[in-house]
């Protein structure tokens, strides 16, 4: 089986720490955003993976083939002109097999083994209060009716959250084939959700997965939030003579961490340096050095250094504070 991961993306809103480091390789509960997804879908069983990379592309490829052993195709997107864009231009490392699409942004709590099992078209939808950023999803006893890309009026609340197992790709690729050729954009960008709406239009079937663990990775503030679910669902880190552990907490074995209190719902990433300092609800990435501070509601970038006494500090890679 084979997952389709679009990773294109420049990540503005995690700027400034997405100015050096690509999206999907930001830290949270300990490895990178792509590193929990990719472990999620060998877990479910896929032996394949398509990864289409854009900005910062070469960063992801050497973190992924330094790291698993899953075959991988890498196909770079020049130009980021949309999803289904991203996934036609793919279309030649996968066939006429079942594949899933799952967005490189998101971390999913989600049966992975009981989606695919299904011999029909499945489209993970989750309850929103506001879902007019979203794909909606319009159903009747279950099976989808409509799709409609960020609507200004939804007629449902099922937005759809970036996961899809595709049973017919091929009618997929054609569908994407149609919408290029005819230049059909949405929001100017050629979009997944247009395609899969010609899909029904060509009788296909689909019906709506129930999606509940859906955490978004696209701000600093859902970045944290997420940190924290996955911190909460993880076993505690190994004591360390003169670190006090709040739990939940992540602690690298490679980080160096004295004298400091660690947690609730921190992470310290591989090679970080944390000395004298007090961090809580914050994750201090590779690298970084935080020295005689208090960290609280904060992402210290890779390589980063902060000296200081202050509470609440979103610093990018390669940077560095100092307070007296």
């Amino acid at each position: 089986m084979r997952a389709i991961i679009p990773v294109a993306g420049v990540g503005s809103r995690l700027r400034p720490y997405t100015f050096t480091v690509p999206k999907v390789l930001l830290n949270v509960a300990g490895k990178p955003i792509i590193g929990h997804i990719l472990d999620k879908i060998i877990e479910a069983g896929f032996t394949e993976a398509t990864i289409i990379i854009g900005y910062l592309g070469e960063m992801i490829k050497e973190y992924v083939l330094a790291n698993y052993k899953i075959k991988v195709d890498f196909v770079e997107q020049e130009e980021r002109l949309g999803l289904g864009h991203a996934i036609y231009i793919s279309r030649h490392t996968f066939s006429t097999s079942p594949i899933l699409i799952i967005l490189g942004d998101t971390i999913f709590e989600v049966d992975l083994k009981s989606m695919i099992k299904n011999d029909q078209t499945q489209i993970g939808v989750k309850h929103v209060d506001d879902p007019r950023r979203f794909g909606v999803a319009e159903t009747t006893d279950g099976q989808i009716t409509q799709l409609v890309e960020k609507p200004e009026v939804p007629k449902s609340n099922l937005a759809l959250v970036g996961l899809y197992y595709i049973t017919q790709p091929q009618l997929l690729v054609d569908c994407l084939k149609e919408m290029i050729q005819n230049n059909t954009r949405t929001k100017g960008e050629f979009q997944l959700t247009d395609a899969l709406q010609m899909m029904l239009n060509h009788g296909e079937k689909m019906k709506t997965f129930s999606i509940e663990g859906w955490f978004d990775c696209g701000s600093p503030e859902t970045l944290l939030s997420t940190n924290r679910y996955l911190l909460e669902h993880q076993p505690p880190p190994q004591p360390l003579k003169g670190v006090l552990i709040q739990p939940p907490a992540f602690i690298s074995t490679k980080a160096k961490v004295s004298n400091a209190i660690i947690g609730p719902h921190a992470t310290i990433a591989e090679n970080a340096v944390v000395e004298n300092t007090i961090v809580r609800n914050s994750i201090i990435s590779e690298g970084a050095t935080v020295l005689n501070s208090l960290i609280e509601d904060s992402i210290i970038g890779s390589n980063a250094v902060v000296r200081g006494n202050y509470k609440r500090i979103n610093i990018g890679d390669s940077s560095e504070l100092e307070f007296y």
